[in-house]
């Protein structure tokens, strides 16, 4: 027994078990427990020294990488749906369906201001056939707005012709989609027309 005593309290003085020479013990051990918590901390320090940069805002220009469009690509992107809606434009007029062809995607499918869907080899047929009655159509009010390769785009159109049904033509809202392909280069994939009809008429 005495020798338990004598191993548990080396300083020996009363035979008594030292109750502060285990405190000490304990504080020992704990050091490297202490050391680990330490090493840590600085560690944390030194990456919030680089965490601002994480949420700084974008340089030139560019927006954060959350599927967002950088400001000069969105600028040269809204250049090149403006001339696409002009080739439409012109293609419609002139009939010219080769250069509807190479607009419109492959897939493409719209929907009349009758209701009717047409597919892209109907909108080219149609384009053929030489049944087409627009003298004039001025676009005007267009928004373009993008989500991420698609560009959606409405307009006002007034158009100036008669419909295969001998009606006279007015005022429509269209509203075209667009989708950017592998390629970079953007098609049509969907087109919509709304007839704007005037107070009290008929629908």
């Amino acid at each position: 027994m005495l020798f338990l005593l004598k191993s548990i309290d080396r300083r020996d003085i009363s035979g008594i078990v030292s109750v502060t020479k285990m405190h000490r013990a304990a504080l020992h051990t704990s050091m490297p427990i202490r050391r680990q918590c330490l090493c840590a901390l600085v560690f944390l320090l030194g990456l919030g020294a680089y965490t601002p940069a994480l949420f700084a805002a974008p340089q030139n220009g560019g927006t954060p990488q959350h599927g967002g469009m950088p400001r000069g690509e969105k600028h040269e992107s809204r250049r090149e749906i403006d001339q696409l809606e002009e080739v439409w434009r012109n293609a419609v007029l002139t009939g010219n369906a080769a250069v509807m062809d190479g607009l419109l995607a492959d897939d493409y499918v719209a929907i009349s201001a009758n209701g009717t869907l047409q597919t892209k080899e109907d909108t080219l047929a149609w384009l053929r056939s030489g049944r087409r009655h627009i003298t004039a159509m001025e676009l005007s009010d267009s928004k373009v707005r993008f989500y991420g390769t698609t560009a959606l785009v409405t307009s006002f159109a007034h158009v100036t012709g008669v419909n295969a049904e001998g009606e006279a033509l007015g005022d429509f809202r269209y509203t075209h989609v667009y989708a950017r392909n592998a390629q970079g280069k953007w098609k049509m994939v969907s087109s919509e027309a709304s007839r704007i009809r005037a107070s009290g008429a008929h629908k």
